[in-house]
């Protein structure tokens, strides 16, 4: 590896700072107690990275709010539609600059994560059906737009894909 290349490497922290950084200017959740926002951030961070639980998170973490203290300010977010807006202007706070110019290719993905229970009367307009994967016919899902650039993809929106948009498509 050349000196340049070890000067263009962005570090673990670094990439979790950044992250903190545009998560704390773009959203806003009430904590309280022991769970400020920025704790509250970087344990969801910490699982979303490894793929792992927010109960099991919580645990392997020293000197953090419990599982249920997260959980406990996650439900305090119920306006879905404001959710989808904050995470958009904070991907979009984000585009590096020589992304706005000349022709790029675009991704579209879609993205179901299981949903298993009865759900909820505000749960129900976002819960998708589909074939069935890993037991189960209901997903979450939500649709990703990004851009490809240099083998390298950046996301430029998302939108949860509710109940009545797949109506549509029949």
């Amino acid at each position: 590896m050349t000196f340049l290349s070890e000067q263009l490497a962005i570090t673990d922290s670094e990439t979790l700072n950044e992250v903190i950084e545009c998560l704390l200017e773009n959203f806003s959740i009430e904590t309280q107690g022991v769970c400020d926002q920025q704790t509250l951030f970087e344990i969801l961070i910490k699982a979303a990275s490894s793929g792992d639980s927010i109960e099991n998170t919580a645990k392997l973490l020293k000197k953090v709010p419990t599982a249920n203290d997260i959980r406990y300010h996650l439900k305090k977010i119920n306006n879905f539609e404001e959710l989808e807006a904050q995470i958009n202007q904070a991907l979009k706070s984000r585009i590096p600059l020589g992304l706005k110019k000349g022709c790029l290719k675009i991704a579209i993905d879609l993205n179901l994560i299981c949903y298993y229970g009865k759900p909820t009367l505000e749960e129900l307009p976002y819960i998708y059906r589909s074939k069935a994967q890993s037991g189960t016919y209901s997903f979450y899902a939500y649709a990703t737009l990004y851009v490809i650039s240099k083998n390298k993809r950046v996301t430029l929106a998302l939108r949860g894909v509710r109940r009545l948009d797949t109506a549509l498509l029949l």
